[in-house]
């Protein structure tokens, strides 16, 4: 997963109430370096040949850490959290947590020379809570560019640079270095006889709003699509009905044509052809013809009314199943609409107090959260004792 970052957190300068101080001096620091003195290590000399172009004082910048983390477009750096199993499998009192140990330790010594343009400079494996995982903090930059400072901060150009060319909207050069990141650990995992079990993830890390309004958004998008089949079957069902009806405008041309139609009808007999010559020639053919039309009639209308029957139970089937698919997607609209309204909240209330506030607030949450839940299932433990 991709987190927001707390570098004073993987570092155990703050330490969370889901964190065991006495495991604590287990835990791997691979690295801490201070953000902004790996900012001026990397940037510093772009940045004075990008104010020495500038013609106007405006135009400079004189901090260019403070100028990313203002930025809209850019974050300061970013944060991947890379776990194995969980505590019920991978715990990390247990031997396979030192597996996961072990495993961890292995990717992170390969990630720096398979993402040259990615600096690490916090990177820390945690034991001292519930399962073993891994925090790697990494500023993403690109060289060369022909915008703003010739080395500068670029999520984007920096996985370009390592060959992750992105395409459509779900195939990003993020999510293209992701899947590759995984199958890197998968090929660890796998020499230390760990089989990846693909159970589904999230394209990219979303806020829990975000992730609502999102899943809302696919279950009103596939249930459109099962209206929209719907309205087809209907059509065809309407084709059905009209040729139905159309039949029925032909049963009483026919009506007419037996009634008025002279090859319909019985002619008299012609100078003196005897009464057995003209049962013979004419009313017996006539018979037969007439005999032959009104069983074909019959056929076909007992099979025109079975038809009917079962398009009108089709139909009717159809048709409240359309209403029960067309209140679901009333309700999941409104669903949406106010994840919508919560969201635009949230990031008014990120905006007003502050990104790095509200962060905290929400660690602390999750964290009192947890110490209940942990609490609960001791109580329920020693209760079933």
């Amino acid at each position: 997963m991709v987190g927001k970052g707390s570098v004073n957190h993987n570092s155990r300068k703050f330490k969370a109430e889901n964190v065991d101080g006495e495991r604590s001096h287990l835990n791997v620091d691979f690295c801490n370096e201070n953000i902004k003195k790996v900012y001026h290590k990397l940037f510093d000399e772009a940045l004075q040949r990008y104010n020495e172009k500038q013609t106007r004082a405006d135009r400079r910048i004189a901090d260019y850490y403070e100028k990313i983390r203002n930025s809209k477009q850019e974050k300061p750096f970013h944060e991947l959290i890379l776990q194995i199993g969980d505590k019920e499998n991978m715990g990390a009192g247990s031997e396979n947590g030192q597996l996961a140990r072990q495993t961890l330790d292995e990717y992170y010594h390969g990630f720096q020379e398979r993402n040259p343009n990615l600096y690490v400079f916090s990177a820390h494996i945690h034991m001292d809570e519930a399962t073993p995982h891994l925090h790697i903090d990494f500023i993403p930059f690109t060289t060369g560019s022909k915008r703003g400072l010739d080395t500068r901060v670029s999520l984007k150009q920096a996985l370009a640079a390592q060959g992750f060319k992105g395409g459509s909207r779900g195939d990003t050069e993020w999510s293209q270095w992701v899947q590759s990141e995984k199958e890197n650990l998968a090929a660890v995992m796998g020499r230390h006889g760990i089989e990846w079990e693909h159970k589904g993830t999230h394209e990219k890390h979303l806020s829990v709003l975000d992730y609502k309004k999102q899943e809302r958004e696919k279950e009103v998008v596939q249930l459109e699509g099962q209206i929209l089949e719907k309205k087809e079957e209907f059509q065809v069902l309407s084709d059905r009905v009209e040729n139905y009806d159309k039949g029925m405008e032909n049963l009483k041309t026919l009506e007419q044509a037996l009634d008025t139609s002279p090859e319909y009808q019985l002619p008299e007999p012609q100078g003196f052809m005897s009464a057995k010559s003209y049962k013979n020639k004419v009313a017996e053919p006539l018979v037969q013809k007439l005999k032959s039309l009104v069983k074909t009639a019959l056929i076909r209308c007992f099979e025109a009314w079975d038809s009917y029957y079962r398009l009108n139970v089709t139909n009717s089937n159809l048709h409240r199943e359309n209403e029960g698919l067309r209140k679901i997607n009333e309700k999941l609209a409104g669903e949406n609409e106010n994840l919508r309204a919560e969201n635009k909240d949230y990031k008014l209330l990120r905006k007003a107090f502050g990104s790095k506030q509200i962060d905290s607030l929400l660690e602390q949450a999750k964290a009192v959260q947890q110490s209940k839940q942990r609490g609960k299932h001791f109580k329920n433990n020693k209760e079933e004792r």
